[in-house]
């Protein structure tokens, strides 16, 4: 049984390698304005086949929205969720591949290159909090593309091959990567940056268990969340500045809104601190999806651990629509 479910997994993996690889070539041979002609033919396909995706949206979607919109509503959130995604994946393969378009589709809103300038002159280094939002790969890559030194900590793909591709990827486009495992080197490169007075990005939108995270409120339920953020913040005095991307509406430009940095609040104890300061940034974050849901990956089982001593289960049916 081990035999077929490991052939099976790795013939998988070998199928998306090999995608991977012929999409690099095609955005890389293919002009852009064919691209984005293919673009429109292809999201409504993709949106159709990839079921198993709507459904997972869906489900999370019921979680955060269930009591407060339609079944309408959802299902027309959910769809332009996973248009935007297509969108967004489409849009990497190709402005990596021609890196001035990442200059020229993006640009900073308002006041928000004068925020992060502030933040980073305090001589701290800055702790930018994002979320799976927008194309917020992109919008690293743009940060780093404008003149800035920028890591993020990233997740690796589960196939190393192609890690080694997306990393060395960023790296020429000068993204610098902090994989969040194994944790040592990652609170040791985190660290690193910031003591060199750079911008560390932490995504804060990701399930958490209880180990390596606490159980904040998000949408009403509770979501277990990453606390590095702000012990880096504690440990550092780094300013924490939330940095996100917004699509202009069903184009292929993108705006970066950086607000003036956070600053800790402190309590009585430092497990209270963590606990309030983690709490207050996720409200920012849910601000956000709340104001633009079409731009957060609602795929992710953000509610996937549940606190120990709150085994209820959530507050919504789950799963019970397909868009």
């Amino acid at each position: 049984m081990n035999f077929f479910k490991d052939f099976k997994k790795k013939f998988e993996r070998t199928l998306v390698r090999w995608a991977f690889y012929f999409f690099t070539w095609l955005f890389r041979v293919t002009p852009y304005s064919v691209i984005k002609s293919m673009t429109g033919a292809l999201l409504p396909l993709a949106y159709l086949i990839l079921q198993r995706m709507r459904r997972a949206a869906m489900s999370t979607l019921e979680i955060g929205f269930g009591k407060e919109k339609s079944a309408d509503e959802l299902k027309a959130i959910c769809k332009a969720c996973l248009y935007n995604a297509g969108r967004g994946a489409i849009e990497i393969g190709a402005f990596t591949e021609r890196p001035a378009l990442i200059k020229e589709r993006f640009s900073f809103e308002g006041d928000s290159r004068a925020n992060l300038d502030a933040a980073l002159k305090q001589g701290q280094g800055v702790i930018g909090i994002s979320a799976h939002f927008g194309n917020f790969p992109l919008m690293l890559l743009y940060l780093a593309q404008t003149g800035y030194s920028v890591n993020a900590i990233i997740r690796p793909s589960r196939d190393e091959i192609i890690e080694k591709d997306f990393q060395a990827s960023r790296s020429r486009l000068g993204l610098k990567t902090v994989h969040s495992y194994p944790r040592e080197a990652c609170v040791a490169q985190s660290l690193k940056a910031l003591r060199d007075k750079e911008l560390l990005v932490v995504l804060l939108d990701q399930n958490t268990g209880s180990k390596s995270g606490v159980y904040v409120d998000f949408f009403g339920q509770k979501a277990g969340t990453a606390t590095g953020p702000i012990i880096f913040a504690m440990r550092t005095g780094a300013p924490l500045l939330p940095i996100f991307t917004l699509r202009n509406g069903d184009t292929d430009t993108h705006r970066v809104v950086i607000e003036k940095h956070f600053y800790l609040e402190q309590k009585a104890t430092d497990e209270e601190t963590i606990q309030y300061n983690v709490q207050k940034l996720t409200n920012i974050i849910e601000g956000y999806i709340r104001k633009y849901p079409t731009e957060w990956g609602w795929m992710h089982r953000r509610w996937k651990s549940r606190p120990k001593a709150s085994q209820e289960p959530l507050q919504a049916k789950v799963g019970s629509n397909v868009a």
